[in-house]
């Protein structure tokens, strides 16, 4: 059934600490079963791990390493006549923080035998240098873009 509204957006509180809407964003993307002051241990001990490896301001570290995540355009399916094509469309801003913070953990999460904030950590550090498993999931993205782009004209 349709909704007869729309869904609100809800503000991301910031963190305590660095007062950064992109921690309090992370901080609420890693917590699982309502456990925030566990992911938020998580999240301060992967950036106090990437100040000491860079010898550089954390944050900065990690508002570069996520922008360097974001895609910036997709590929969706959608029926025309029967078949079903792959149609490159641009992403909005919400979604590509979302897309990115979502690779960023899953990734972390599959390194496995390292714990989770040394993991995040590495991954944070991979995506400042535009390298690891998150990079290449964004380029992959592009690329399956680009390989479609003849079907740009069913985008609706």
């Amino acid at each position: 059934m349709a909704r007869r509204h729309k869904a609100e957006k809800r503000m991301v509180m910031p963190d305590l600490r660095f007062n950064n809407n992109l921690v309090g964003y992370m901080i609420s993307m890693v917590m699982r079963g309502g456990r925030k002051t566990t992911s938020e241990k998580v999240v301060y001990a992967m950036l106090d791990f990437v100040g000491e490896q860079t010898k550089e301001d954390c944050l900065e570290v990690l508002i570069r390493g996520v922008e360097n995540i974001k895609p910036k355009i997709e590929v969706k399916s959608r029926r025309v006549g029967g078949a079903t094509y792959q149609v490159p469309v641009e992403i909005t801003s919400e979604r590509q923080l979302a897309l990115a913070l979502r690779w960023l953990i899953q990734f972390s999460q599959a390194r496995k035998g390292v714990p989770m904030w040394k993991a995040m950590g590495m991954e944070v550090m991979d995506a400042y240098k535009n390298q690891g498993n998150a990079i290449k999931r964004r380029d992959d993205t592009h690329k399956m873009a680009q390989a479609n782009k003849a079907f740009a004209h069913y985008k609706w």
